[in-house]
Formats: structure tokens, sequence, C-alpha cells
């Protein structure tokens, strides 16, 4: 009964402690805008994903002023050997110039030809897929081509499409008879990579097409641990509208709590507390998500009394909870 009353009280600890991060993410929400970063398909490390947020705005703004230093050391070298403002003017003219075509080329995607005539490779194939060309993959699949064609990580058209959100594309796909379930070989399909994309309306198209929204990856990760992850609030809602089990482990053991906890998403892990997450449910370390609370106020006081600088952590990142280093990111396969 003591037990039963201990494990109470440091619940409801963990959850005020969670309540006041959430308020404080929701003031820092209001003076900047939040965007979640996308890791490139070539670059995801499973691994990774799970123990680390994108870069700190801290630690964006250090490299940030580095260039700034960088920038002016090269541009008072160049008044050296430009020899008078006048060509100082129109060298910063011509790079302001590059910068708008550069930023107009990168938004504006190369309009596709009218009619494509030659025969359509895999890679382009698999390129079209991912710069949203419809015409490059109606003639890929017109010529016989297979919708499940894949690359060297088994990446097929239809994870590519899912990433990126390409909803005509991906149907045009799945009505060619694309696998929805494809295992790349991280073991992760379309449905996980919709959900690091943010895509819901790419996880509705794939889920009424019959795709499995308890498929495990690698890691045996639920597309629920990827979206809880990646930050995905959306997503995460509308998995657990459905009922899903929200306390599926992965190979460590951690739930979808246990994630969002490490990884400081405080309104997904108000949502989870909402539909009945367990906080007391342990991972292989024996680690529940209310210990891993506990080490948020370890983790402050520690900061408060050793204000050294550049010790920039938030939370729970880069730290050795549950006994485990931290991995390191490694190629993918």
């Amino acid at each position: 009964c003591d037990g039963t009353m201990a494990d109470s009280e440091e619940v409801q600890r963990a959850t005020a402690l969670i309540e006041e991060r959430l308020a404080q993410e929701e003031e820092n929400e209001k003076l900047r805008g939040t965007t979640h970063q996308k890791l490139p398909m070539e670059m995801l490390v499973l691994e990774d994903e799970k123990h680390h947020r994108p870069e700190s705005p801290s630690l964006q703004k250090v490299k940030g002023q580095e260039r700034v230093r960088k920038t002016s050391l090269d541009l008072r070298r160049e008044i050296i050997d430009v020899g008078g403002i006048q060509n100082l003017i129109q060298l910063r003219k011509k790079r302001k110039q590059k910068k708008r075509e550069a930023l107009a080329a990168s938004q504006e995607p190369p309009p596709e030809p009218e009619e494509i005539t030659g025969p359509v490779d895999e890679e382009t194939f698999l390129k079209a897929a991912v710069e949203g060309k419809m015409k490059v993959i109606e003639k890929f699949l017109a010529d016989g081509g297979s919708p499940d064609t894949c690359d060297q990580f088994r990446r097929t058209a239809l994870h590519r499409a899912s990433l990126e959100g390409h909803m005509e594309i991906l149907e045009k796909l799945l009505e060619s008879g694309a696998t929805v379930d494809f295992q790349d070989r991280l073991d992760c399909t379309a449905m996980h990579w919709a959900c690091r994309g943010g895509h819901l309306e790419v996880v509705r198209l794939l889920q009424s097409r019959g795709a499995d929204t308890n498929v495990r990856d690698k890691l045996l990760s639920t597309p629920l641990h990827v979206a809880v992850r990646t930050g995905q609030v959306e997503i995460v809602e509308h998995f657990l509208s459905l009922g899903l089990d929200i306390n599926a482990k992965d190979r460590e053991g951690d739930s979808a709590l246990h994630d969002a906890v490490r990884l400081n998403r405080y309104k997904i892990i108000k949502l989870l507390l909402l539909h009945g997450a367990d906080m007391m449910s342990k991972n292989l370390a024996g680690k529940t998500p209310t210990d891993l609370v506990q080490l948020w106020q370890a983790d402050t006081r520690h900061a408060l009394e050793n204000p050294e600088p550049g010790s920039e952590q938030n939370g729970l990142e880069g730290s050795t909870e549950s006994g485990r280093e931290t991995p390191q990111p490694v190629a993918a396969e």
C-alpha cells in the first residue's frame, strides 16, 4: 500500500513538472515559430532519431555568429583586394542577385516536359517521386516498370513520396500495385516515412489502402513511436483516436511516453497522459517515464549549480539516462 502511495505521489510530482514545462514551451513557441527538422532519407539513423532532438536554437545562434565573423573577415580581405568602394558595392549587388536566384531555383522545381519520349530509368523514377514529377512516374509505369522499384536501401517511390507528401503520386503508385507495407533495409514502411514527413493526409491515405499502423521497424518502433520522436502532434492525435496500443514497447522496452519525455515533447506528453499512457511502465533498464521526469529536476539543479559556459543541455538530450550511453550516429545501412 505504501509503495502504491509513493508511486502515486511520484506521478503527481512528475505530472506537475510536465505541466510547468508545457507552459514554458508554449510561451517559447509564441516568441518563435517552431519547425521540425526532417532528416534526409539517406541520413536516417534510427538510434539518432530515437535519442536526439533537432539542434538547439542557441547552438544554431552560435554557429550563425561564427559564420558572420568569417564573412566579415572575408569582406575586409575583399576591400583590400578589389581596391575601392565602388567595386565593393557592385560585388555586393552581384552576391545578393545570386542569392535571390538560388532561392527562387530551390523553391521552384524545374517544370516537367510536356511529353517524355525516351525511356525512364529507375534512378530517374525514384528521383521523380521526391520531386513530385507525375509525368515521369506515369511514363515509367506505362513502360512496364515495377511500382516497387527500390534503391540500395530498399526504399521505394512510395517511401519517398510519403516523406515528401506527394498525394497524387502516392495514389498513382498504389493504383499501379505498389506494396503498401513494403519494408526498407531498416524495416521502415511508407507509414513510418509519412510520420517523419508530418503528413497526416498521407497517413490517412495509406491506412485507407490497408497499411498496418502497428508495423515495426528494426528498433521494433511503431509509427506512433516515430511520430512522437519527430514531434508530429497531429499524427499522434490521429493514432490515439484509432485506439492503438499506447503502451507498445520498442526493442529497448521504451513506450511512446518514454520517448516523448526523453525528447521533451511536452504537448505530446500531455496528449499521451490524457489518453491513459502508463507513467509507471518500466523499460529494459528499469526506468519509468516518471523516473525520466525526475531526471529533469536533477539536470536543472546541476545546470544551476554549475553554470559552465557552453553547457546548454536541453532536458535529457545527450544524457546517459537508463544507464545507456547516447548512441553515436552511424552510417545508414
